[in-house]
């Protein structure tokens, strides 16, 4: 696994991977328009907009239907996800996983594919990737307690002008901002 803690970007957003030179990335102006309109199509076929919180949810309810279907199906948190003994079915599972294969498709594409620990020069792989599986596990636990993540409060609270997304999303950039000035030191 390579270790990356230096700056190996080339002038106008291209990296070299592997002997070879990455692909510029998309302009981020027409990749949200994009995006609007899958979550317009989202509204229309679906009736809901994005989010990932509950393909986890049909996931867990899966899981524990394969030891008692009796109690995932009488269970008050994994019932609603349980579609009738087959929470795999779910369109959010479908969703995450067409993320996750979009993004390899892109990233394999613009020739963007590594195995690597980003991390900055003072800070080892295994406390990079402890603090990434805690600030992980936080955002997942936060997620379930708020019914719904980022992508959920961010993209269709947003996109419908909800007032408690909208200052979701205030909050989640000031926090983000200030603690940034606190754990500037781990990565310059």
């Amino acid at each position: 696994m390579a270790h990356s803690y230096t700056d190996t970007r080339m002038p106008a957003g291209r990296a070299v991977i592997d002997g070879g030179v990455a692909r510029p990335y998309w302009n981020p102006y027409a990749v949200g328009f994009l995006l609007g309109l899958v979550l317009l199509a989202t509204y229309a076929v679906t009736g809901r907009g994005l989010g990932a919180t509950g393909a986890f949810g049909s996931l867990a309810a899966w899981i524990a239907g394969l030891f008692s279907p009796e109690h995932a199906a009488s269970n008050a948190v994994h019932a609603k996800y349980f579609n009738d003994g087959a929470p795999l079915q779910s369109w959010t599972l479908f969703l995450l996983l067409g993320a996750f294969v979009g993004a390899l498709v892109s990233g394999t594409l613009a020739r963007r594919v590594r195995f690597t620990i980003e991390r900055g020069p003072h800070v080892t792989d295994g406390q990079r990737l402890a603090l990434a599986f805690a600030g992980g596990f936080i955002a997942a636990y936060g997620a379930k307690i708020a019914k719904g993540c980022t992508s959920g409060q961010a993209l269709t609270g947003g996109a419908i002008l909800n007032a408690g997304s909208l200052v979701f999303m205030v909050a989640v950039f000031a926090s983000a901002y200030l603690l940034a000035w606190f754990v500037r030191k781990e990565w310059l």
